[in-house]
């Protein structure tokens, strides 16, 4: 008797043993972010084609090709970017089920991160720490840090901690308050 599902779980298995995850998505993605940098950031030049100015995009074409392969050629890298890829999609899916929770207490009001723009900021640098402690996990430099924080001895984590929160609360206290702008109508 076959199990179900067991049908896709062999596609997955097969396209797995060809090398799609460890070789052609990694290329994919490195290439399409390098070429998409290259053609924004127009490093390398453009070109005038009779009155349309243009990206050179045989160049950058060609560079994110080599950069892509020097990507997949190092094992190393490919692992890292896979988990951190990964761990960037859970940290996503974590953030709009967040979105979906905090949206069923509008009712029928529609919910949007951009009525209060200090929840903006709280997510913005929320996903920027996350991103970073991904990769810091990916590259095996987190383990570094956490042992250099457990050699600390308590006295100087406690005063370090003490000294944030009082600075904290001295801008808090001490900043300009944002003027209110009125609209006119």
């Amino acid at each position: 008797m076959v199990e179900q599902g067991s049908a896709f779980r062999g596609v997955i298995t097969f396209l797995d043993q060809i090398g799609v995850y460890d070789i052609i998505l990694p290329f994919l993605l490195v290439f399409t972010i390098v070429f998409a940098i290259l053609e924004k950031t127009k490093i390398l030049g453009t070109e005038k084609v009779g009155d349309k100015t243009t990206t050179k995009k045989n160049l950058n074409a060609m560079v994110a090709f080599v950069v892509a392969f020097l990507v997949i050629a190092s094992t190393q890298l490919v692992k890292v970017v896979n988990e951190v890829m990964a761990n960037v999609v859970l940290l996503l899916i974590l953030s709009v089920c967040f979105l979906m929770l905090v949206g069923s207490f509008y009712g029928d009001k529609e919910f949007t991160l951009a009525d209060s723009p200090g929840w903006v900021k709280f997510f913005m640098f929320f996903m920027f720490a996350g991103i970073v402690l991904i990769f810091l996990n990916a590259l095996d430099w987190l383990k570094y840090a956490l042992e250099l924080l457990k050699a600390w001895p308590a006295e100087w984590a406690s005063t370090i901690i003490f000294l944030i929160v009082i600075a904290v609360f001295l801008f808090y206290i001490v900043r300009e308050p944002t003027p209110v702008k009125s609209e006119k109508k």
